[in-house]
């Protein structure tokens, strides 16, 4: 299963779409304190809409408490600063899986990054751009993951309202 982490985020705004794309994903969200909001704040649930009931939402107390709970696991840390890009990494194998990015303003600290070398992945851009989006990273890297494995419980068809496919 896809774990999508967020380390101390700080736009009401950006955790609200993050939690919508892991509604219609099925990831699990991981939303590390201290927060720059609070989750029950309107600016999160708008940009989440009715969304908020079908995300399994857990929160950890720190950046230290959840790399201790989940030392061992399958980490991936997504940052400007990683040498292999997102699309280098096979996420197909059995078991959890964690996408883990860092705060707007400063993204994942860069003692957490050097401990990980090997999966700190970035996403490519132009060299003279500072970031993405943290919500329009977090979907591009929970789409390759899906990608990578067949689209689980997405298998839905494209449907148009006032015609048939067929039609044509």
């Amino acid at each position: 299963m896809l774990n999508i982490c967020l380390f101390e985020p700080e736009i009401p705004q950006n955790t609200g779409n993050i939690a919508r794309t892991c509604a219609v994903t099925g990831a699990r969200l991981h939303l590390v304190r201290p927060l720059g909001f609070d989750i029950s704040e309107k600016a999160v649930r708008h940009a989440g809409l009715d969304y908020w009931k079908d995300v399994e939402i857990i929160v950890h107390d720190s950046v230290k408490a959840f790399m201790q709970e989940n030392e061992g696991r399958r980490l991936y840390f997504f940052s400007t600063k990683g040498r292999r890009t997102y699309s280098d990494e096979d996420f197909r194998e059995d078991g959890d899986v964690y996408f883990i990015f860092g705060k707007e303003s400063k993204g994942i600290d860069e003692e957490i990054l050097f401990a990980h070398p090997g999966s700190t992945l970035r996403i490519p851009m132009r060299c003279d751009e500072r970031s993405l989006n943290l919500s329009n990273s977090v979907a591009i890297a929970a789409y390759e993951y899906y990608r990578q494995n067949g689209f689980p419980g997405m298998e839905r068809k494209g449907e148009l309202t006032a015609r048939k496919w067929e039609e044509q």
